[in-house]
């Protein structure tokens, strides 16, 4: 009987304890209107690998291949305007800055929408060039990708998601947008620009302090998911 009490009084303390443990480690906000299609994705980094060789049509019909820009950067951007963590970075003006400022440099910069019709974050053509138009967003062009065949290929998970390539085609960053995971517009203010920080650094001639992080946002909307 000593021997159960004393067991059962192990549990009690584990019961105690292992919630209060638990309770040190971030943990994911409470779904609300904002994050229920939060996701942390996986990491599932390649970076210091060449990047994947791609062929996509952008919302005019003009047709792009990565290696056409072999000798620039270029900086692809998963986009669904249906996620409030991309418009987070549309309504504010954050992200058409980011396009202004390093298109003026000589990136490349390709906004990609990979949501199947039907769903979340899916428009024609039409549509998109509307959107560009009306939120002054300046990307060299949007990658229309309703089959998710450009999306796979990188394994993007959420939007935003943000990649570098180098001008020799190599994948130096890969991750979110900021360090801010949230979309409250206000978190913009302060918040360490990974895109920023690599795009100075590289053409710079240093090294990619920070070359992965984990993305965050709203899933990608694939067909069949």
């Amino acid at each position: 009987m000593a021997s159960l009490i004393r067991f059962s009084g192990s549990l009690a303390f584990a019961a105690l304890v292992v919630p209060a443990a638990i309770a040190q480690f971030p943990q994911p906000a409470p779904p609300n209107e904002f994050n229920s299609q939060y996701v942390l994705a996986a990491p599932a980094p390649r970076v210091g690998r060449p990047a994947p060789q791609f062929t996509a049509t952008d919302s005019h019909g003009q047709t792009h291949t990565l290696s056409q820009y072999h000798g620039k950067y270029l900086v692809l951007e998963w986009h669904n305007q249906g996620c409030p963590y991309t418009r987070k970075h549309y309504v504010s003006g954050n992200m058409e800055k980011l396009q202004r400022e390093w298109t003026a440099k000589g990136v490349v910069w390709f906004t990609v929408i990979s949501s199947a019709p039907g769903e979340q974050g899916y428009v024609t053509d039409a549509e998109e060039n509307e959107y560009l138009q009306r939120m002054h967003a300046e990307p060299t062009a949007v990658l229309m990708d309703p089959g998710g065949k450009l999306g796979r290929l990188y394994d993007a998970k959420t939007t935003p998601e943000m990649y570098v390539i180098s001008p020799e085609g190599t994948l130096i960053y890969e991750g979110a947008i900021d360090n801010r995971p949230t979309p409250e517009v206000s978190d913009i203010h302060g918040a360490d620009n990974y895109v920023t920080d690599a795009l100075t650094e590289a053409m710079s001639g240093k090294p990619v302090a920070v070359p992965y992080t984990r993305p965050y946002g709203c899933s990608v909307k694939y067909a069949g998911d």
